[in-house]
């Protein structure tokens, strides 16, 4: 982009040279550096700075690709981001926008990682429905893990607080190196086979990706999901994830967790214990409380012949009383109805001199009403019919005016509409006559 040197330029006309220049002169790229400033924004975009020991840079990374990230990142986390650089117009600030981002050195582990994850996952062995339940109270555990691995002292203490006496038994592997991952598979198949335990834990202590890798290996992942024996993975710290977590029927956060979800609290279980004798002990009491009180309910209910024989005659007695009171109440209730519906024909026969005196009356205004409206009747007809004569056009004729019609008959108001010799009807009030038209006028 040519910019003339002597031309003044706005803020925002340099800015945007400057990005065009940025982003013109540098592809895609990765770029390396330590995260800090992290920033979750509630759209879901994140900003952050990217730096190393000399410099930092500004980055964001969009919801549209952040969503993508099966990780959260963190400050302090070293990661590897593929961005374009370019200039935030608006504040002059020179950013990356990012595309995709790892956690740095994974590289080629981290790709191989995820591309075994898709196609193990892709198989179904991730799936719930395949994993199963731990049993509750384990005769014998299995581990799979190095003699010299401090997290199979961890799961020791930890079964031993939890549960002494367990029988365990010790399937030893080496948990990293070359060949690590076939020698770790063959201990699960061997386990399998001696059908020697009812759990298995298959552990080892934190690392880096490198030293936890021989639990991402395909031959791993395949030996725990054709285990016959209930898998519980405890590989790495809390926040490790290996294929190894996804395949077992149990993922333990550490190898003492997994020992932990193994096993039964030995003092966890002394209490259930201890509740359970306790209900017991009330339940009993309570079914022995309420079997003595229905034996002093059916005591009491026990009585002798002759006091049962009297409390019937008694009975009976007030029975016989209640039903003569009954009686009598019904006939005096019966005497009262009687009386009133006597009252009620009374009030109810009629007074036929009166109805005669109304009837006649109503005859009368009857007969007034009828001559009234006769009257009205006659006095309107003779007011239409004087109204009527004066619409009358023979009443007009007599007054000296005349009706004139040409031959179709039509009647005619204006000369100018006649013609010299055309005939014309004219009809008097008494009479008509056939005329010819001579001449016309308008006055």
């Amino acid at each position: 982009m040519m910019i003339d040197k002597n031309r003044v330029l706005s803020v925002r006309e340099l800015n945007n040279a400057a990005k065009q220049l940025i982003e013109g002169g540098l592809p895609l790229l990765w770029v390396r550096g330590e995260i800090s400033n992290f920033v979750s924004a509630a759209s879901g975009h994140w900003y952050f700075s990217l730096k190393d020991e000399q410099a930092q840079v500004r980055c964001v990374m969009f919801r549209h690709k952040s969503q993508y990230l099966d990780w959260q990142p963190r400050n302090g986390t070293q990661v590897e981001v593929l961005a374009l650089a370019t200039l935030y117009e608006a504040r002059g600030e020179f950013q990356l926008t990012l595309e995709q981002m790892r956690p740095a050195g994974l590289g080629a582990l981290y790709e191989a990682f995820e591309k075994l994850k898709r196609k193990l996952e892709g198989e179904g062995l991730f799936a719930e429905t395949r994993k199963r339940t731990l049993p509750f109270f384990p005769a014998q555990i299995g581990i799979v893990t190095s003699p010299q691995a401090a997290a199979l002292r961890d799961v020791l203490t930890t079964l031993a607080r939890r549960m002494p006496g367990l029988a365990v038994v010790l399937y030893p592997t080496p948990v990293q190196g070359e060949g690590a991952a076939q020698k770790i598979a063959q201990a699960i198949h061997v386990a399998n086979a001696r059908k020697e335990c009812e759990v298995l834990i298959v552990c080892r202590g934190g690392g880096s990706i490198e030293d936890l890798w021989a639990f991402n290996e395909e031959v791993v992942a395949r030996a725990i999901a054709s285990s016959r024996i209930p898998v519980v993975s405890g590989v790495g710290h809390e926040t490790d994830f290996t294929i190894a977590d996804f395949v077992a029927d149990l993922r333990a956060a550490t190898p003492t967790a997994a020992a932990q979800a193994a096993t039964p609290n030995r003092q966890e279980l002394a209490q259930t214990l201890q509740q359970f004798e306790q209900r017991m002990a009330r339940a009993v009491l309570r079914q022995l409380e309420r079997a003595m009180q229905q034996l002093d309910y059916l005591q009491r209910r026990l009585v002798h012949p002759a006091q049962r024989t009297q409390q019937q005659m008694q009975h009976l007695n007030q029975l016989q009383q209640r039903l003569q009171s009954a009686l009598l109440h019904a006939l005096q209730n019966q005497r009262w109805r009687w009386q009133a519906l006597q009252q009620s024909l009374r009030a109810a026969r009629p007074d036929l001199v009166q109805l005669g005196r109304r009837h006649a009356e109503l005859g009368r205004r009857l007969q007034d009403a009828m001559q009234r409206t006769l009257e009205r009747h006659d006095q309107r007809l003779v007011a239409v019919g004087q109204h009527l004569l004066h619409l009358d056009p023979n009443q007009v004729l007599a007054r000296g005016y005349s009706m004139v019609r040409d031959e179709r008959g039509a009647i005619v108001t204006d000369s100018a509409t006649l013609q010299a010799g055309v005939r014309l009807d004219v009809t008097f009030a008494q009479g008509w006559a056939k005329v010819e038209v001579r001449e016309k006028g308008k006055d």
